[in-house]
């Protein structure tokens, strides 16, 4: 696992997008997996710019999203396609046919064949070339609250009060928060090729800490990252600093520098 830790959200997000737009010109048919909330908001801001102003190419990338709030259609302004298409697929030149979002309106007597047929989609793509996370205020991945099975798969969950509570505060009031949502399970998101996992604040450093150097847990389901041969997780200052080996990161990220090789 490489930790790279940066002095702020800014740098955070350049280096987060320095690492997406390799595989991007790279690999121009690749498959990134994408996440929703202001974590990530400072990463898709940095690929629109380098879009505009550099030709970064996404015109034969495909996308998957993690999770999508179930009841909520897709142009609430809180949706995930809302949030996604707003923050990044508007902003670049990529195909909208070729981005997934799930769909929150599902029947509920579709569900379980929706979910089905979105990893079956993931599949024919090819998988997931590299995955964006963050990581929630209970140490949660995508919507795999605390309990969720590490080998889950794309299904519906239900909703903490945790979590219900950190995202009110994108509604009017918490009683508009959706109680339940489509997300990708642990499982699904461990099939990645790689992990690319964003955090930033203090008030992230207790569960970043547990995510990285605690015990692999459904309690955070986080942790799971572990158990992933190729996770890059880029930190700033304020969520590094429950790290009790923030010192050899730091001397590992130099250490790569140096030599000019990733070391996971």
């Amino acid at each position: 696992m490489r930790v790279l830790i940066t002095k702020n959200y800014e740098e955070m997000s350049k280096k987060a997008a320095d690492v997406v737009a390799e595989l991007v010109n790279r690999m121009p048919k690749c498959v990134l997996g994408l996440a929703t909330g202001s974590t990530p908001e400072g990463l898709y801001r940095e690929l629109v710019r380098r879009h505009r102003e550099e030709g970064l190419d996404f015109s034969m990338t495909t996308t998957f999203n993690l999770d999508e709030y179930y009841g909520l259609d897709v142009n609430h302004p809180q949706s995930y396609r809302y949030f996604m298409d707003t923050n990044l697929f508007n902003g670049i030149n990529i195909e909208k046919k070729n981005t997934f979002v799930p769909d929150g309106k599902v029947p509920v007597k579709d569900i379980d064949m929706f979910c089905k047929e979105y990893e079956q989609k993931i599949k024919k793509a090819g998988g997931i070339d590299i995955q964006v996370l963050g990581i929630g205020g209970d140490g949660h991945i995508a919507f795999n609250e605390p309990g969720s099975s590490l080998t889950s798969r794309t299904r519906l969950v239900a909703l903490t009060e945790q979590t219900i509570k950190d995202n009110s505060r994108f509604f009017k009031s918490d009683k508009e928060v959706p109680r339940y949502a489509l997300s990708m399970g642990v499982g699904t998101i461990l099939e990645a090729k790689e992990l690319l996992v964003l955090a930033t604040g203090e008030k992230k450093a207790e569960v970043v800490a547990k995510a990285i150097e605690g015990p692999i847990t459904s309690s955070i389901t986080a942790s799971a990252i572990q158990m992933h041969p190729k996770v890059t997780v880029i930190i700033d200052e304020g969520a590094a600093s429950r790290l009790s080996m923030a010192v050899f990161y730091r001397f590992a990220a130099e250490a790569e520098a140096k030599i000019g090789l990733k070391l996971f």
